[in-house]
């Protein structure tokens, strides 16, 4: 992958810019300041190699050279999109989920910001916030996502099984390919962002649905339930023991199959 053929293969998309590195730090801190300086609408930064690439809570995300994808896209809120901030992962989400789906595999979602392929991470999402006074000028979409077998980190550094598209898929695709495909689904899903069928798509795809699962939030008691569906801000619906709804909105969210 490089600059070249990036550009070559995102051609139809009408990108906002792009800026390619062979190594970064972090593409959303690239983001980040370059949404503050003015960016435009749909300008995406992309690395071969991440050396500080992190996910949420700051925790590292290993994106070694020439093996996964690294990029965060800018997005400055559309009018039909700012009342609905809130399902901008799940843009994200819907986005690579259908990737995935283009070459064949069954993707789902792990609530708030994981792609599984057979019950393994696949892929990662990051999204963060640019401020103009109290309101939001900008978002930074980070998507990370293990393509060669050599992106998943070792065992001994996981807190869930991890895959990547070339062991799902049995042969290696192509990064630009998979790449464009995520970025024509995202901004398809964007102009859907609004609608009540952009929570149901998300349902669908939702992992474990149905099923007892543990949700450790930070400082907080563990919760047990059955996974329900979504609200209309993207906040996950369990079921308690009693039968009674619960929403899950914030804090560091640990969403594992009850054992």
């Amino acid at each position: 992958m490089n600059e070249t053929s990036l550009k070559k293969h995102l051609a139809k998309l009408n990108l906002g810019g792009l800026r390619y590195f062979e190594t970064i730090g972090s593409t959303n801190d690239e983001a980040l300041a370059w949404a503050a300086t003015g960016a435009n609408d749909l300008s995406l930064v992309i690395a071969d190699e991440q050396t500080q690439g992190r996910g949420r809570l700051d925790r590292k995300w290993f994106t070694p050279k020439n093996s996964a994808i690294a990029m965060s896209l800018i997005l400055r809120p559309t009018a039909p999109m700012r009342p609905h901030l809130s399902r901008t992962v799940g843009l994200a989400a819907l986005s690579i989920a259908d990737a995935c789906l283009s070459l064949g595999l069954s993707p789902q979602i792990k609530w708030p910001n994981d792609i599984l392929l057979n019950g393994k991470k696949v892929a990662g999402i990051l999204v963060e916030t640019v401020w103009s006074g109290h309101d939001v000028d900008s978002l930074v979409v980070g998507m990370g996502v293990n393509v060669e077998e050599a992106s998943v980190p070792p065992a001994d550094l996981l807190k869930f099984p991890a895959t990547s598209l070339e062991e799902m898929l049995g042969t290696l695709p192509q990064r630009e390919d998979f790449i464009f495909r995520t970025l024509e689904a995202l901004i398809r899903w964007r102009e859907k962002i609004n609608n009540q069928a952009f929570i149901q798509a998300w349902e669908e795809k939702l992992a474990f649905r149905g099923e007892i699962v543990n949700i450790n939030a930070e400082d907080e008691k563990p919760i047990h339930g059955i996974v329900d569906g979504l609200e209309s801000d993207g906040s996950l619906r369990l079921k308690d023991e009693s039968g009674k709804p619960v929403s899950i909105r914030f804090g560091d969210v640990s969403l594992r199959p009850s054992s």
